[in-house]
């Protein structure tokens, strides 16, 4: 039979029995978007014909996962964000490991269930896993993702007693967009500018680790201008989020890009890429300046891919296997 931490069960008996626990302002969810279409089925419909053998990856609890799902992590008046936690049986006398998982979408679309398969074999290995949600272009222009995915950090570490987890290894990980901004969180955590609630608070949202599963590195490099300030889309996914093109908001897009933060003790760095090499532009620049301050980064490289890979088997499971081994050397037993 699982054995979970006590903690985590006398905290989830607490949920269902006292009110009391809830959010005291009211939480107004946002009309659903009809035009947000980045899931798996939709992209499975899309990918299909080239790859007929792929099959959309489960997301079903085994019996050795618990699911807490639904939790506010941060509120903005009525606006509440969400997460959803995936905790393995464990020895409740150690403490877990945790990686937290930031959705793609191309900043404007996508939904914190696109990682429930890859945090469920997460906690199969014996990693805690969330999945969070954040505020999308359309909510709330750049940097408001990444205050988020800041106060995600933070929420995590500050109840981390509760779920038996480790709040000194944390790690962010994400795809596409999510991927760029758990990069720019992760590298960005000495900074507050990315932060607001952190001036408020006695907790970090720093991490130790990173993986970026096909993501940008570099706004600001003429490969990845060629797609994301193409004359042709008004706008295209980047100026959405930055809320104008490059030539116009070009101080906001070095901002943003991760490879501007390289330094000395920096959150070691997995990057994990499709076939597609649009998608990880500014990798290899990154990681040509971590390797001269000594910061450590690997890169995996899935052959015969496309974008979103992860959202499918075959290919979810080199991807959870490569970050497990990425994170017992980054963020080892204590």
């Amino acid at each position: 039979m699982p054995v979970f931490p006590p903690r985590l069960l006398s905290f989830t008996a607490a949920l269902l029995l006292s009110p009391l626990l809830a959010i005291a302002a009211p939480c107004i969810e946002p009309p659903p978007d009809a035009t947000n279409t980045y899931d798996a089925l939709h992209t499975y419909d899309k990918l299909r014909g080239d790859y007929p053998f792929i099959r959309i990856a489960s997301a079903a609890l085994p019996p050795d996962v618990a699911r807490i799902a639904d939790q506010t992590y941060v509120q903005y008046g009525a606006r509440c964000l969400k997460l959803d936690l995936y905790l393995p049986a464990m020895d409740a006398s150690r403490s877990m490991p945790v990686v937290i998982l930031v959705h793609g979408g191309g900043w404007r679309s996508g939904f914190r269930s696109e990682f429930a398969p890859m945090a469920v074999r997460l906690a199969q290995r014996g990693y805690a896993a969330v999945t969070v949600s954040y505020r999308l272009s359309g909510e709330a222009r750049y940097p408001a993702a990444i205050h988020d995915v800041r106060a995600a950090v933070r929420w995590v570490r500050s109840n981390a007693g509760r779920y038996g987890i480790d709040p000194q290894r944390i790690a962010l990980a994400g795809g596409s967009a999510g991927g760029q901004i758990a990069s720019l969180a992760g590298v960005t955590g000495h900074l507050d500018q990315f932060d607001p609630g952190a001036a408020g608070s006695p907790v970090s949202g720093a991490v130790q680790a990173i993986v970026n599963i096909d993501g940008l590195s570099d706004f600001t490099s003429e490969a990845a201008r060629a797609t994301e300030d193409d004359p042709k889309k008004n706008p295209s996914s980047a100026g959405a989020w930055f809320g104008g093109r490059y030539a116009e908001k070009t101080d906001l897009w070095r901002e943003a890009s991760p490879i501007q933060y390289v330094r000395e003790g920096m959150p070691a760095i997995l990057f994990i890429d499709s076939a597609q090499p649009r998608f990880s532009v500014g990798r290899d620049e990154m990681q040509g300046k971590m390797r001269q301050v000594a910061a450590a980064t690997q890169t995996v490289i899935l052959p015969d891919t496309p974008h979103s890979f992860w959202l499918f088997d075959p290919w979810l499971q080199p991807t959870v296997d490569a970050t497990v081994t990425f994170l017992k050397q980054q963020l080892p037993a204590r």
